[in-house]
């Protein structure tokens, strides 16, 4: 740059205005998000689109890539569109566990198959089974579940081995969404850690993992770091943006461990707790590991950090359950009066016990065959001590992951959760209660998306590094467990826990009978979470 010489000799240099506004974009499940924030962590502007999820067959979860890559350029095109800064750089976050196969041109033949698709279950339960299995778990810090790729692999390769043959790449949604964007594959520490192919500890792909899924390590993307800077947008991902072609791409992280960057919950011994459709619990760790048992994962954010925990399939759609089975009066949406409801029975229910695995589960004990019940029913019970029971049971559960946590070696020394369920008071006060901790709730930031934010913003030297995130985010309010309330759960969680391996052998006759029962009924919300 130039500079401009006064006659006294003195040079004076222009101030040099760095743009210091990120686009953090989350590829979620059901939709995309991109928000754009500065280095302060004030939101500048955001926008969301959505796409299906497809269940052509019973147990299947897919998506169109196509879609997905449509909604990701056009809402960074709207959100460029509405900023009066330049943008600095894209930094991505995504779900975990997704799979397509692509062509020799990178163009996909298989649809995305989600982390919700569970036709892989089979082939989950023999890798699970095996002496090997829980080694390889440990190894990987992927759990043997359907969700994960490496089972999904098999299941091509047994199901679909023409297909299977035919592919020249296995990528997930970001690595393809990065290709059409960038024109390089890559996938990044954070999301290869989710595949089950992947050896945490020494970073490179698992050759035993590669045997079993039947592939080798040049089928797969080239391995970076999470805050790997690809240099240049295509002519025509620019063009369908708005950005200049030289705007840095972060490749980025899976969603969870951005979620705890976002909340903030980057240090070891702060965990971050969150409850949408979903619900997981995760905890910083600065070396990886799972526990002797296997009821965690263990996913990366950086070489440095990773994320300890699990997640559950059953969150807020327990809740959208319970309406429209026990209340469909309330109408379609009726969250805060189904939450009334349940605050007019007592802690615990009356000793109503709710197993909330409506769509299976996953934390801590990694199986397709759970089903949902209630145990402990009476005459005297009502539907408010169902739908309340309903709500324990998610907190439960996670209550449950967080023991997994612990078990791995871990301190527990704060609590940050987030998602749709913060918006209920009780369903607040019930989560400290049940966790008997103290549970904080930061003001509203977009999870994930900030996260991919911060993380951008150290991989372009924006802001010193990725700790300002206990700072930048703000909590708004801590909730400590009232101690009668506690107690009392404190002495159902053992029963809860017993009640999984009580009922395996019915859960397993179910699943044995039910080709010769009914077609089970639609989900209440029609979709697999």
């Amino acid at each position: 740059m130039p500079a401009f010489t006064f006659s006294e000799g003195v040079t004076v240099v222009p101030p040099v205005t760095v743009p210091k506004v990120v686009i953090g974009v989350d590829i979620g499940t059901t939709s995309t998000k991109a928000v754009a924030y500065d280095t302060h962590g004030k939101q500048l502007g955001s926008h969301s689109l959505g796409y299906p999820l497809d269940n052509p067959l019973p147990g299947y979860a897919e998506q169109d890539p196509r879609l997905i890559l449509d909604a990701v350029l056009r809402s960074i095109s709207i959100v460029v569109a509405e900023l009066v800064q330049p943008v600095a750089g894209l930094s991505f976050s995504s779900a975990m566990h997704s799979l397509i196969g692509l062509d020799s041109d990178g163009n996909p033949i298989t649809p995305s198959v989600t982390w919700a698709d569970s036709r892989s279950t089979r082939q989950a339960e023999r890798l699970r089974a095996v002496p090997s299995g829980l080694a390889l778990h440990r190894r990987t810090g992927t759990p043997m579940h359907p969700m994960s790729p490496l089972p999904k692999l098999l299941w091509f390769a047994e199901q679909e081995p023409k297909l299977f043959e035919k592919v020249t790449h296995w990528v997930g949604i970001k690595d393809w969404v990065l290709l059409r964007l960038c024109g390089t594959l890559v996938t990044d520490h954070s999301i290869a850690s989710a595949t089950g192919l992947l050896d945490i500890h020494r970073l490179e792909w698992d050759s035993e993992a590669l045997s079993i899924a039947g592939i080798t390590a040049d089928k797969l993307p080239r391995l970076v770091a999470t805050t790997a800077v690809l240099p240049d947008l295509t002519p025509q991902a620019a063009s369908e943006t708005g950005l200049p072609q030289r705007t840095p791409v972060v490749v980025g992280a899976g969603d969870g461990p951005l979620a705890n960057l976002g909340l903030g919950a980057v240090h070891p011994g702060m965990v971050a707790c969150s409850i949408g459709t979903s619900g997981a619990m995760r905890v910083m760790v600065e070396r990886p590991g799972v526990d002797p048992l296997g009821g965690v994962f263990c996913y990366a954010l950086t070489e440095q950090r990773w994320a300890v925990g699990g997640a559950i399939n059953n969150g807020g759609i327990v809740l959208k359950w319970a309406g429209a089975a026990l209340a469909p009066d309330l109408g379609e949406h009726s969250e805060e009066d189904l939450v009334a409801l349940a605050a007019r029975a007592p802690a615990g229910s009356g000793g109503l016990i709710m197993l909330p695995y409506l769509h299976s589960e996953r934390a801590p004990h990694w199986s397709a065959l759970p089903r949902g019940a209630y145990v402990g029913l009476t005459h005297g019970h009502r539907r408010e001590h169902l739908v309340r029971a309903a709500l324990e049971g998610v907190c439960q559960q996670l209550a449950l992951v967080l023991s997994s946590v612990r078990a791995a070696g871990n301190e527990v020394r704060e609590i940050r959760a987030g998602g749709g369920f913060a918006r209920s008071g009780l369903w607040r006060q019930m989560l400290a209660d049940v966790l008997g901790m103290p549970v904080s709730f930061p003001a509203a930031h977009e999870g994930s998306s900030f996260g991919a934010a911060l993380l951008g913003m150290e991989a372009l030297g924006l802001i010193s590094s990725i700790d300002v995130a206990v700072d930048l985010v703000r909590i708004e309010e801590t909730i400590r467990p009232d101690p009668a309330a506690s107690a009392t759960y404190a002495s159902l969680l053992p029963l809860f826990a017993e009640l999984y391996d009580a009922l395996v052998p019915a859960f397993t006759s179910i699943r044995r009978m039910a080709p010769g029962l009914p077609a089970e009924p639609e989900p209440s919300d029609g979709k697999p979470r």
